[in-house]
Protein backbone atom coordinates (compact mmCIF):
# COMPACT_ATOMS: atom_id res chain seq x y z
CA UNK A 1 0.00 0.00 0.00
CA UNK A 2 1.65 3.54 -0.78
CA UNK A 3 2.65 5.63 2.02
CA UNK A 4 1.65 8.82 0.01
CA UNK A 5 5.32 10.68 1.63
CA UNK A 6 5.87 11.35 -2.25
CA UNK A 7 4.81 11.06 -5.99
CA UNK A 8 7.50 9.61 -8.07
CA UNK A 9 5.91 10.49 -11.32
CA UNK A 10 8.74 12.72 -11.92
CA UNK A 11 11.39 10.68 -10.66
CA UNK A 12 14.01 9.05 -12.85
CA UNK A 13 14.13 5.39 -12.42
CA UNK A 14 17.88 5.74 -12.24
CA UNK A 15 17.16 6.59 -8.56
CA UNK A 16 17.95 2.74 -8.30
CA UNK A 17 21.55 2.92 -8.85
CA UNK A 18 21.18 4.94 -4.89
CA UNK A 19 19.96 1.83 -3.17
CA UNK A 20 22.08 -0.28 -1.19
CA UNK A 21 23.54 -4.06 -1.57
CA UNK A 22 20.89 -4.71 1.66
CA UNK A 23 18.09 -3.10 0.38
CA UNK A 24 18.56 -4.82 -3.35
CA UNK A 25 19.16 -8.11 -1.40
CA UNK A 26 15.35 -8.10 -0.35
CA UNK A 27 14.03 -7.82 -3.75
CA UNK A 28 12.93 -11.05 -4.34
CA UNK A 29 11.19 -11.73 -1.10
CA UNK A 30 9.96 -8.03 -1.07
CA UNK A 31 6.06 -7.40 -1.73
CA UNK A 32 7.01 -5.43 -5.13
CA UNK A 33 5.22 -5.37 -8.15
CA UNK A 34 7.35 -7.91 -10.41
CA UNK A 35 6.17 -7.17 -13.94
CA UNK A 36 6.59 -3.32 -13.31
CA UNK A 37 9.98 -3.90 -12.52
CA UNK A 38 10.51 -6.12 -15.17
CA UNK A 39 9.18 -4.11 -17.94
CA UNK A 40 11.41 -1.13 -16.50
CA UNK A 41 14.39 -2.79 -16.07
CA UNK A 42 13.45 -4.00 -20.39
CA UNK A 43 14.04 -0.22 -20.83
CA UNK A 44 16.62 0.42 -18.01
CA UNK A 45 19.88 -2.38 -19.18
CA UNK A 46 22.16 0.47 -17.02
CA UNK A 47 20.22 -0.48 -14.06
CA UNK A 48 19.97 -4.25 -14.41
CA UNK A 49 23.06 -3.95 -15.05
CA UNK A 50 23.74 -2.03 -11.34
CA UNK A 51 21.38 -4.32 -9.33
CA UNK A 52 23.08 -7.78 -11.21
CA UNK A 53 26.71 -6.41 -10.11
CA UNK A 54 25.73 -4.73 -6.77
CA UNK A 55 24.36 -8.10 -5.26
CA UNK A 56 24.44 -10.93 -7.75
CA UNK A 57 22.86 -13.52 -5.62
CA UNK A 58 19.62 -12.45 -7.15
CA UNK A 59 20.60 -12.72 -10.46
CA UNK A 60 18.93 -15.63 -11.46
CA UNK A 61 16.05 -13.96 -10.18
CA UNK A 62 16.44 -11.36 -12.20
CA UNK A 63 16.84 -13.09 -15.17
CA UNK A 64 13.91 -15.15 -14.47
CA UNK A 65 11.48 -12.40 -14.17
CA UNK A 66 12.84 -10.64 -17.01
CA UNK A 67 11.88 -14.12 -19.14
CA UNK A 68 8.77 -14.00 -17.45
CA UNK A 69 7.71 -10.33 -18.30
CA UNK A 70 7.79 -9.19 -21.68
CA UNK A 71 9.42 -5.56 -22.52
CA UNK A 72 6.94 -2.68 -22.63
CA UNK A 73 5.45 -2.08 -26.08
CA UNK A 74 6.19 1.93 -26.01
CA UNK A 75 8.25 4.75 -24.10
CA UNK A 76 4.54 5.19 -22.47
CA UNK A 77 4.11 2.13 -21.07
CA UNK A 78 7.50 1.94 -19.92
CA UNK A 79 7.24 5.03 -17.58
CA UNK A 80 4.00 3.59 -16.48
CA UNK A 81 6.19 0.83 -14.92
CA UNK A 82 8.79 2.67 -14.36
CA UNK A 83 7.00 4.82 -11.71
CA UNK A 84 4.54 1.74 -10.44
CA UNK A 85 7.92 0.37 -9.21
CA UNK A 86 9.41 3.61 -7.91
CA UNK A 87 6.21 4.46 -5.68
CA UNK A 88 6.38 0.67 -4.77
CA UNK A 89 9.80 1.53 -3.24
CA UNK A 90 9.05 4.59 -1.53
CA UNK A 91 10.17 3.90 1.96
CA UNK A 92 13.18 2.98 0.46
CA UNK A 93 13.67 5.35 -2.47
CA UNK A 94 13.13 8.67 0.10
CA UNK A 95 15.88 6.82 2.32
CA UNK A 96 18.55 7.38 -0.09
CA UNK A 97 16.94 10.74 -1.77
CA UNK A 98 15.15 12.61 0.78
CA UNK A 99 15.63 11.27 4.20
CA UNK A 100 14.43 15.05 5.36
CA UNK A 101 10.95 13.86 4.17
CA UNK A 102 11.05 10.69 6.03
CA UNK A 103 11.81 12.89 8.98
CA UNK A 104 9.28 15.38 8.91
CA UNK A 105 6.57 12.48 8.54
CA UNK A 106 4.00 12.58 11.43
CA UNK A 107 4.79 9.19 12.70
CA UNK A 108 7.70 10.15 14.25
CA UNK A 109 6.30 13.14 16.53
CA UNK A 110 5.56 10.76 19.80
CA UNK A 111 6.04 11.70 22.72
CA UNK A 112 9.95 11.31 23.43
CA UNK A 113 8.98 10.80 27.36
CA UNK A 114 8.12 7.28 26.09
CA UNK A 115 11.33 6.47 25.52
CA UNK A 116 13.17 8.96 27.88
CA UNK A 117 11.20 6.95 31.01
CA UNK A 118 11.92 4.24 30.65
CA UNK A 119 15.67 4.34 30.79
CA UNK A 120 18.22 6.49 32.66
CA UNK A 121 20.61 7.55 29.89
CA UNK A 122 22.63 9.59 31.63
CA UNK A 123 26.32 8.37 31.08
CA UNK A 124 25.79 5.28 29.80
CA UNK A 125 26.80 4.26 26.02
CA UNK A 126 23.85 3.05 23.90
CA UNK A 127 23.37 1.44 21.04
CA UNK A 128 20.89 2.37 18.40
CA UNK A 129 19.52 0.18 15.76
CA UNK A 130 18.35 0.61 12.55
CA UNK A 131 18.73 4.24 13.97
CA UNK A 132 16.89 5.80 10.52
CA UNK A 133 16.96 9.74 10.77
CA UNK A 134 18.17 9.39 14.59
CA UNK A 135 14.47 9.97 16.07
CA UNK A 136 15.50 7.92 18.77
CA UNK A 137 19.60 8.30 19.11
CA UNK A 138 19.46 12.25 18.57
CA UNK A 139 16.99 12.16 21.51
CA UNK A 140 19.01 10.17 23.92
CA UNK A 141 22.65 11.87 23.09
CA UNK A 142 22.28 15.03 25.10
CA UNK A 143 22.11 12.72 28.39
CA UNK A 144 24.13 9.66 27.29
CA UNK A 145 28.34 9.06 27.59
CA UNK A 146 28.44 7.81 24.01
CA UNK A 147 25.31 7.13 21.71
CA UNK A 148 26.14 4.57 18.53
CA UNK A 149 23.30 4.91 15.52
CA UNK A 150 23.62 2.28 13.23
CA UNK A 151 22.01 2.40 9.88
CA UNK A 152 23.24 0.21 6.94
CA UNK A 153 21.86 3.26 4.77
CA UNK A 154 24.58 5.90 3.86
CA UNK A 155 22.46 8.91 3.00
CA UNK A 156 20.65 8.30 6.34
CA UNK A 157 24.06 7.83 8.22
CA UNK A 158 25.23 11.61 6.49
CA UNK A 159 22.34 12.68 7.77
CA UNK A 160 22.10 11.92 11.01
CA UNK A 161 25.95 12.97 11.25
CA UNK A 162 24.66 16.91 10.31
CA UNK A 163 22.06 16.66 12.41
CA UNK A 164 24.32 15.52 15.37
CA UNK A 165 26.87 18.25 14.05
CA UNK A 166 24.46 20.96 14.22
CA UNK A 167 22.83 20.09 17.43
CA UNK A 168 26.18 20.30 19.03
CA UNK A 169 26.81 16.78 19.85
CA UNK A 170 30.48 15.22 20.02
CA UNK A 171 29.32 12.00 21.42
CA UNK A 172 27.43 10.69 18.47
CA UNK A 173 28.57 8.13 15.77
CA UNK A 174 26.91 6.78 12.80
CA UNK A 175 28.08 3.64 11.88
CA UNK A 176 27.23 1.19 8.93
CA UNK A 177 25.71 -2.11 10.41
CA UNK A 178 22.76 -4.46 10.19
CA UNK A 179 20.73 -5.84 13.42
CA UNK A 180 21.73 -9.56 12.79
CA UNK A 181 25.56 -8.27 11.86
CA UNK A 182 26.11 -5.57 14.67
CA UNK A 183 29.90 -4.05 14.43
CA UNK A 184 30.87 -4.44 18.30
CA UNK A 185 32.39 -6.35 20.70
CA UNK A 186 30.33 -8.47 23.26
CA UNK A 187 28.52 -6.77 26.21
CA UNK A 188 29.34 -3.32 24.82
CA UNK A 189 26.68 -1.20 25.31
CA UNK A 190 24.66 0.02 28.94
CA UNK A 191 21.66 0.39 26.37
CA UNK A 192 20.53 -1.29 23.13
CA UNK A 193 17.46 -0.12 21.70
CA UNK A 194 15.99 0.84 18.24
CA UNK A 195 12.62 1.86 16.96
CA UNK A 196 10.55 -0.09 13.89
CA UNK A 197 13.45 -2.71 13.31
CA UNK A 198 12.97 -6.00 15.28
CA UNK A 199 10.61 -8.35 13.97
CA UNK A 200 12.35 -9.84 10.38
CA UNK A 201 14.44 -12.65 11.83
CA UNK A 202 13.26 -13.14 15.43
CA UNK A 203 15.72 -15.46 16.84
CA UNK A 204 19.07 -14.20 14.87
CA UNK A 205 18.29 -10.58 15.66
CA UNK A 206 17.29 -10.83 19.48
CA UNK A 207 20.29 -12.96 19.93
CA UNK A 208 22.34 -9.86 18.47
CA UNK A 209 20.41 -7.62 20.60
CA UNK A 210 21.83 -9.73 23.85
CA UNK A 211 25.51 -10.25 22.81
CA UNK A 212 26.23 -6.88 22.57
CA UNK A 213 24.45 -5.49 25.64
CA UNK A 214 26.18 -5.78 29.00
CA UNK A 215 24.97 -8.29 31.89
CA UNK A 216 22.40 -6.14 33.59
CA UNK A 217 22.26 -3.80 30.99
CA UNK A 218 18.45 -2.98 28.58
CA UNK A 219 17.30 -3.66 25.84
CA UNK A 220 14.55 -1.34 24.76
CA UNK A 221 12.39 -1.53 21.41
CA UNK A 222 10.10 1.63 21.12
CA UNK A 223 8.67 0.99 19.09
CA UNK A 224 8.93 -2.80 19.08
CA UNK A 225 5.75 -3.54 16.98
CA UNK A 226 2.42 -2.79 15.78
CA UNK A 227 -0.32 -3.20 18.80
CA UNK A 228 -1.32 -6.85 17.99
CA UNK A 229 -0.12 -10.16 19.43
CA UNK A 230 1.33 -11.37 16.42
CA UNK A 231 4.49 -13.90 16.09
CA UNK A 232 6.64 -10.48 17.50
CA UNK A 233 4.77 -10.06 20.71
CA UNK A 234 4.88 -13.65 21.21
CA UNK A 235 8.57 -14.02 20.48
CA UNK A 236 8.91 -10.93 22.88
CA UNK A 237 7.34 -12.35 25.28
CA UNK A 238 8.88 -15.50 24.97
CA UNK A 239 12.62 -13.78 25.78
CA UNK A 240 10.94 -12.32 29.31
CA UNK A 241 9.99 -8.64 28.09
CA UNK A 242 7.70 -6.57 29.33
CA UNK A 243 5.48 -4.28 27.19
CA UNK A 244 2.96 -1.27 27.18
CA UNK A 245 1.53 0.79 24.57
CA UNK A 246 1.60 4.08 22.76
CA UNK A 247 0.54 6.14 20.13
CA UNK A 248 2.25 7.22 16.94
CA UNK A 249 0.50 10.52 15.54
CA UNK A 250 -1.32 9.49 12.38
CA UNK A 251 -0.15 5.73 12.96
CA UNK A 252 -2.22 4.30 15.71
CA UNK A 253 -1.24 2.59 18.02
CA UNK A 254 2.22 1.07 18.97
CA UNK A 255 3.72 -1.53 21.54
CA UNK A 256 7.08 -1.19 23.32
CA UNK A 257 9.32 -3.38 24.65
CA UNK A 258 11.79 -3.65 27.36
CA UNK A 259 14.21 -6.48 29.26
CA UNK A 260 16.83 -6.08 31.57
CA UNK A 261 19.37 -8.73 31.31
CA UNK A 262 20.60 -10.69 34.34
CA UNK A 263 23.43 -9.37 36.05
Amino acid sequence: MPLGWKDFSATSFNALLLLERVQIRWLPVGNVPVPALAAALHGNPAVLWFLQHKCPEISPWLAEIMSTHPAPENPAALRIAEVQFLQALEDWLIYVLEPECYDRQPFTRWDSAELLNRADFSGKTVIDIGAGTGRLALTVAPLARLVYAVEPVTNLRDFMRTRATALGLTNFYAVDGLITALPFPAAFADITMGGHVFGDELAAEWQELVRVTRPGGLILLCPGNNDKDNPTHQFLMAQGCQWSVFEEPTDGLKRKYWKQLPG
